[in-house]
């Protein structure tokens, strides 16, 4: 067929190939039984008994088109004139292809084209109704811009990249509550440690810190150099963005340069490394030992060497921690559940002892291990016993029978020979020949999981629920960062200060400067939370739960100001309208419920509720003058509403040239253009324009934030991309000048705090 067709092409014609394999198009043809291909165009019909272009007559419904390229391109706005259909039809009689049918079909002024696109997103422009069809999952979403557009508009035009762009300012949080010995004190005064994908060096003193951000996906471990300068992370397997598997592997580098000195493991490690432990000496090449998960094998490899050497099966329970003796490089010492190991290189081979315990009750886990002065090993396990193992031996010399009254989590040797313990029972002991000093953390702040030597006497631990404190065995202990301990989803920033709020499932809410980087209040609710909107006076706050409830609190108190309920289910957007007068809440009954409020958000009422969407609520935006609502929904609906009497607005002539307040949804016609090719509809969770509308931030599930301009209406804008979550980037928010923008990781609890430059 496709022979027949090219013999009536000339050079100077113009022709359209259509490839309907992998995208999408809008028209139904016949039914497989019906053995003609009938095309109605401009008041004339064309029939084939043989099917042109490969056209397919499955499924009822053309589901996947690829692409539709016209050769040549003769002009780049493209539309589908109304008249263009396909259906079923009587052959005519006789009916033969000729030049003149295939002529009319493609004449020049046929204005039919599609965006080039992948299976899960395509982009057509109907120009005459002055809207773009988008599609994800095979679902159309229709996209109308405003009518100032309509004549103007081109869909293949090129989007400028942003002229501006984000450094990583701040990152709020710890990741204590499942990682151990992540923990140390530089010589430059920096604290360091992770959470997420970034290493933090935190100079406490000045106020400042910096970031290693080499690493694609969670860092789970640890150690530092005996010169305190080189340092090596472990980081887990992850996925891109394109679906390529990110290996997990070691990285090497210079805490002075934040330069990566070397990459270790990749190809190698097979889930996540668990721990990490360089040799004592300082030399050149020094050793370091890995511990990886799940197939728990234990490695021993010069740190500057390209490869891994001497693997050896460590245990098949899990290994919580290794370490090298002070004085014997040749010695390492692992422990974790059910056992204690004792390894020496001998002979090019890594041999193993098991710790015995003999007339002492084996513990259920060994969780930590370290060395005295003498070269003794010490352990601490979930017994709440510290023993000592001598050196050169695998028997016990002493043990102190419930040192804690649980779990030893930590141990740590100070420069004076102390040695201090932490536990679940959430006290500090330090133990000498003499006496103990026994200090307890408030409950607050949780258990001690690791503990670190500071400067002069003072100690840092980290714990549990996600604190770093910095203070001395003879006085109180004060954090010096804090952060969620579990899954963050609601973000706000104050409509008048540099502040934002942020909340999550562990049933915190907490309002931070964004200039001191300090907490200025946290509270604790019954209920984990999802969402929260501030008032546009900036005096109350609102947050919603994944219950259904939803309270108020007074920003400077943050006393509770009033608590409802509507509905069972999770509350995902909380959103005042501009002027202040109304609370729109998305819940995930499909229900938008619209409360009237008054004196400064202290007083509500409830107006009804917005119903037609056929799936859970997911973002909504308030028109500039309060007057208008848009919704997005979790199955990609676009609904419009007028809120004060809950109804939907079906107009497309009142809809399409609303000014809106915020662009927060992630579907519209001003912000189509984030969406990458390949999205199945989820990938993107947040989004936020900035207060000057000049620009446009995004979250997604793949760790990334994207920064592009604003309005962002051109199909797979440029952006520039910026990495340090590990998990789902839940929200995105500008601060209310512009200068700066927030982002919350989702299971990564992780809050970061982004320059505009």
């Amino acid at each position: 067929m496709q022979k027949c067709i090219f013999r009536f092409i000339r050079p100077q014609d113009w022709f359209a190939a259509i490839n309907l394999k992998d995208a999408y198009v809008h028209v139904s043809i016949l039914p497989h039984h019906r053995p003609f291909l009938w095309f109605a165009f401009e008041g004339r019909s064309y029939q084939y008994k043989v099917l042109p272009f490969r056209l397919s007559l499955l499924p009822r419904v053309f589901t996947k088109v690829t692409e539709a390229a016209l050769v040549p391109t003769r002009e780049q706005g493209i539309g589908e004139p109304p008249s263009a259909a396909l259906g079923g039809g009587r052959p005519s009689p006789g009916f033969a292809l000729s030049r003149p049918s295939l002529k009319v079909l493609c004449r020049p002024d046929t204005k039919l084209c599609f965006l080039k696109s992948t299976v899960n997103a395509s982009v057509l422009l109907f120009l005459d109704e002055g809207y773009v069809k988008m599609y994800l999952k095979g679902r159309p979403i229709t996209m109308y811009m405003p009518r100032d557009l309509v004549d103007t508009y081109c869909l293949e035009a090129k989007a400028d990249l942003p002229p501006k762009k984000l450094k990583l300012d701040w990152v709020y949080g710890y990741r204590g509550r499942d990682c151990r010995s992540n923990l140390y004190l530089l010589p430059t005064g920096e604290t360091v440690y992770f959470i997420a994908s970034v290493v933090v060096l935190y100079n406490v003193d000045e106020q400042l810190q910096r970031h290693y951000t080499g690493h694609t996906d969670d860092i789970k471990c640890l150690t530092v150099h005996p010169d305190k300068i080189t340092i090596a992370t472990g980081q887990v397997a992850g996925t891109s963005s394109d679906g390529k598997q990110l290996a997990p592997h070691v990285r090497v580098w210079d805490s002075v340069s934040l330069n990566t000195l070397h990459i270790l493991g990749t190809g190698f490690f097979d889930r996540a490394l668990v721990c990490l432990s360089f040799s004592k000496s300082v030399r050149t090449n020094s050793n370091v030992c890995f511990c990886e998960k799940k197939k728990n094998r234990f490695l021993f490899s010069c740190v500057f060497m390209p490869f891994l050497s001497l693997p050896s099966q460590c245990s098949n329970e899990s290994v919580f921690a290794a370490d090298f003796h002070p004085t014997d490089a040749n010695i390492i010492v692992t422990c974790g559940k059910s056992h204690l190991y004792f390894w020496s290189l001998e002979k090019g081979s890594l041999v193993k002892k098991q710790g015995l315990f003999e007339k002492q009750e084996k513990p259920k886990f060994v969780l930590c291990v370290t060395f005295s002065e003498n070269g003794d090993a010490i352990t601490g396990d979930s017994s709440g016993n510290i023993l000592v193992w001598g050196k050169g031996s695998n028997r016990i010399s002493l043990a102190i029978q419930g040192a804690h009254e649980a779990s030893v989590f930590a141990l740590c040797m100070l420069r004076n020979g102390t040695l201090v313990s932490g536990g679940k029972d959430r006290k500090l002991i330090s133990w000498d020949e003499n006496y103990q000093k026994i200090q307890a953390v408030p409950e607050l702040y949780g258990p001690i999981r690791t503990v670190a030597e500071g400067r002069g006497e003072t100690v840092l631990i980290g714990t549990t629920k996600n604190y770093v404190l910095q203070g001395s065995l003879d006085g109180e202990f004060i954090p010096i960062t804090q952060g969620h301990t579990d899954e963050l989803w609601g973000l706000t920033v104050h409509p008048l200060k540099h502040q934002f709020l942020t909340c999550g499932h562990d049933k915190h809410v907490c309002l931070w400067d964004s200039a001191s980087h300090r907490p200025i209040w946290t509270k604790t609710l019954e209920d984990a939370a999802q969402s929260a909107g501030f008032h546009p006076s900036g005096a109350t706050v609102a947050i919603g739960t994944q219950t259904g409830r939803w309270l108020v609190l007074d920003t400077e108190s943050k006393d509770l100001v009033t608590v409802h309920t509507d509905g069972n289910e999770q509350l995902s957007v909380m959103r005042f309208s501009p002027d202040g007068n109304f609370l729109a809440i998305g819940s995930h009954d499909n229900y938008i419920y619209i409360y009237a409020v008054a004196e400064n958000g202290k007083k509500y009422s409830r107006v009804g509720k917005c119903s037609g969407h056929s799936s859970f609520i997911t973002h909504l935006d308030w028109s500039v003058d309060s007057q208008y609502l848009v919704s997005n929904s979790g199955d990609y609906e676009i609904l419009y509403w007028i809120p004060s009497v809950c109804k939907q607005v079906v107009s497309v002539e009142t809809t399409r040239d609303i000014e809106w307040a915020t662009f927060t949804c992630i579907l519209g016609f001003h912000i189509f253009g984030l969406w990458p090719d390949g999205s199945d509809g989820t990938d993107i969770n947040a989004v936020c324009s900035s207060n000057a509308k000049k620009l446009l931030i995004t979250g997604d599930d793949f760790g990334k934030v994207h920064l592009f301009s604003f309005p962002c209406s051109q199909s797979r804008a440029p952006c520039h991309i910026y990495g340090g979550h590990s998990s789902h980037v839940t929200n995105v928010n500008f601060l209310n000048d512009d200068s700066q923008l927030i982002s919350t990781g989702g299971k990564d609890m992780s809050v970061m705090q982004w320059r505009v430059v």
